[in-house]
């Protein structure tokens, strides 16, 4: 696969708590550079980097994240981030679900928390993170079946920031169980180029990375 495609199927991330606008403006200005389809932010930069992709001219969108990274803020919570994340100029909003709810058995509220978050992207492209790594094989299934039930626009494996991080496996399963115009995000532990062509091969359409184009950097860097 052409390097190019792969860039712009990647979500360019940067979601640590400590990172500061320097390091926020550099993954910008990578993306610009490199083509990827949207910067990953904290939601406190967002009008920052609005102001910023559009400075420059750039079509590079502006992703944010929402009851991240644990997923347990109340619906009236994250409905409410959702909002101002859109009102501060976020293209791409991505959610994570309440695991517990989930684990409880309540699918029918976690469908109803989806819906609500979608309805406050005022038509932006919704995200739902399941956090593979602390789900059952069954309680994959079941979530691939409340994102094909919902409004949301893709389900996504990871936050990144638990236990794992995307798996072959998890991207697979996701694959034979959501309905064509669901997309797959695979996000968390995509270290090689090598990687990203699998997981697109897989099914995915969106990579949730902040290595890709490190790598590319670093191969331009030195020549390779």
């Amino acid at each position: 696969m052409e390097l190019k495609k792969i860039l712009s199927m990647v979500d360019h991330t940067l979601l640590k708590p400590e990172s500061t606008w320097a390091q926020i403006q550099e993954i910008c200005d990578d993306a610009i550079r490199y083509g990827t389809a949207t910067v990953c932010i904290p939601a406190s930069y967002v009008a920052r980097c609005r102001a910023y992709m559009d400075e420059k001219g750039s079509g590079v969108g502006v992703c944010t994240v929402i009851g991240f990274p644990t997923g347990y803020s109340t619906t009236t919570a994250k409905v409410a981030e959702t909002a101002d994340a859109v009102k501060n100029g976020a293209d791409e909003i991505d959610m994570v679900i309440d695991i517990g709810m989930l684990k409880d058995g309540r699918d029918g509220d976690v469908l109803e928390q989806i819906n609500a978050v979608k309805a406050a992207c005022a038509g932006k492209p919704l995200k739902v993170i399941i956090e593979t790594c602390l789900l059952t094989e069954e309680e994959k299934i079941r979530m691939c079946g409340v994102v094909n039930d919902s409004q949301a626009d893709f389900i996504k494996t990871s936050t990144g920031f638990s236990t794992a991080g995307a798996t072959f496996e998890d991207v697979a399963l996701m694959a034979r169980y959501m309905k064509p115009g669901k997309q797959i995000k695979a996000a968390g532990g995509i270290s090689s180029l090598e990687d990203a062509e699998k997981f697109i091969a897989l099914g995915a359409t969106r990579l949730g990375t902040s290595r890709i184009v490190k790598i590319v950097k670093n191969e331009e860097a030195t020549g390779y």
